[in-house]
């Protein structure tokens, strides 16, 4: 090889390590693209899909009218509900169970229900240490309304021009 053929790949190599110091040192001084997860959440979307709650009325009084078509439309039939008449001819749920460990996330059982009752609020962090506590009955379901209802109604409000 020849001198000149050697001085020159020794000066592409140098021009190679300028050029990728030149980018390491652009994006060294940017914003990270990073989060630090456990301290710091990243933004989520309206029509983020997470743990099921069921959502009640300003007055206290549970949404769900126990109408069934959660259960009939669930494809993984995760949902198991037991109602009974109420003295006015209505019906209300006396049960309604959720098998987590079957559920697949899919919302069909939040588009299927025709007065928002259950819903996929935007907690995703609910992790457990037991199977049995993915198990959820209608009084979790109710907690996890309660303690999420600010949150979901203003994520059913955003997400309602594209409904």
């Amino acid at each position: 090889m020849g001198y000149k053929l050697k001085y020159f790949l020794k000066y592409l190599l140098w021009l190679d390590f300028f050029k990728a110091s030149g980018l390491a040192f652009k994006y060294f001084f940017k914003k990270k693209a990073t989060i630090n997860y456990p301290y710091e959440k990243g933004r989520i979307s309206p029509r983020f899909r997470g743990e099921h709650a069921l959502r009640r009325y300003a007055n206290g009084e549970e949404r769900c009218i126990a109408c069934k078509l959660c259960e009939a439309i669930c494809p993984a039939q995760a949902i198991v509900i037991d109602a009974e008449v109420r003295e006015d001819g209505s019906r209300k749920t006396t049960r309604y169970d959720i098998d987590m460990t079957k559920c697949i996330y899919c919302g069909f059982c939040q588009e299927a229900c025709p007065v928002d009752a259950i819903v996929e609020g935007p907690n995703f962090e609910f992790a457990t240490e037991t199977r049995e506590e993915l198990f959820y009955t209608k009084e979790k379901l109710l907690e996890n309304g309660d303690k999420w209802e600010n949150a979901i109604s203003e994520n059913i409000k955003l997400d309602a021009p594209y409904k």
